[in-house]
């Protein structure tokens, strides 16, 4: 924080602690009774919404980097590991007037290979400090993560109120998919092995950033037409102001979620935004459908 913004905050004269202030800080504005009304399909964010964002940071990530050189040689000459090469290869030229950016060499022969091996590390490693969503890193740490769930070395972690909250969504008609930045196959293994078991038939489909990135607009119209959806039908839940605002220009309904560890939304955010702290405050006994019969009875 600089020295001005520190002085600023020192000044500025904060209100009594309430019990209903803090309830206002932390949930916001907005009524969220009725998000779910008219939605026929759900679109969750994972990390910071679905998991906790210290079991990406924590633990995926981590195992990315301490296993990737391990994990190249091992599966060097796997076709798989080669296309994850070439994808990163690609993506280092697109990239190459980036700072810092690492540009991989060919592979002619054996001392050349042993250069490209420690250029591919340092280059996912560069994507990884720089936090970036691109496909071709999403997609190397994706069979990374593969082996390491199918062996029990990773487990998937959800809130523990996340999977009530869609059985029911289920049980009244709606539709539950996923968006994460994240590759569909990292998605899988992490609902497919996680710590409340295989949760995989909840969720009718998955979106990565080969629909779009999250912070474009028509990566989110891309979405409402591959599920046939109108775009006012759809709620989105994530923690990230920069894609619930995309989402939103979109047509979605949004709303933000505020879980331990993610990052702290501004008092614009929360006038902005519905937000919630839990899936269960979505709870919904009525379906889409038998809504919009009875407000059409109604009318």
């Amino acid at each position: 924080m600089s020295d001005r913004r520190l002085r600023h905050s020192r000044r500025r004269k904060e209100p009594p602690e309430t019990e209903e202030g803090n309830k206002r800080r932390a949930d916001g504005p907005h009524d969220v009774s009725s998000l779910l009304d008219g939605v026929s399909v759900v679109l969750l964010d994972i990390e910071g919404t679905t998991t906790p964002i210290t079991f990406v940071k924590d633990e995926l990530f981590p195992y990315v980097r301490s296993h990737v050189r391990q994990h190249l040689e091992e599966h060097w000459q796997e076709e798989e590991c080669q296309q994850d090469i070439t994808a990163l290869k690609k993506q280092a030229e697109e990239d190459k007037e980036m700072d810092g950016v690492v540009l991989i060499p060919e592979d002619d022969d054996d001392e050349a290979r042993r250069k490209v091996l420690s250029a591919v590390v340092d280059n996912v490693l560069w994507n990884m400090d720089a936090d970036r969503k691109v496909t071709a890193l999403k997609q190397l740490q994706g069979h990374m993560w593969r082996a390491a769930y199918q062996t029990g070395k990773i487990k998937g972690e959800v809130y523990p109120d996340v999977v009530p909250a869609i059985r029911q969504w289920l049980e009244t008609g709606r539709q539950v998919y996923i968006y994460s930045s994240g590759s569909v196959e990292a998605q899988k293994l992490l609902f497919g092995f996680s710590t409340e078991g295989d949760l995989l038939e909840l969720f009718s489909g998955h979106f990565d950033t080969t629909t779009g990135l999250k912070v474009e607009t028509e990566s989110y119209r891309r979405i409402a037409k591959a599920v046939g959806c109108d775009p006012g039908n759809i709620l989105f839940l994530t923690d990230v102001v920069r894609e619930a605002k995309p989402s939103r220009e979109a047509g979605m309904k949004t709303c933000l979620t505020v879980r331990p560890g993610n990052a702290p939304l501004t008092e614009e955010d929360m006038a902005d935004f519905p937000v919630i702290k839990s899936f269960s405050e979505l709870a919904s006994d009525v379906s889409p459908s038998k809504k919009r019969s009875r407000q059409k009875a109604a009318t």
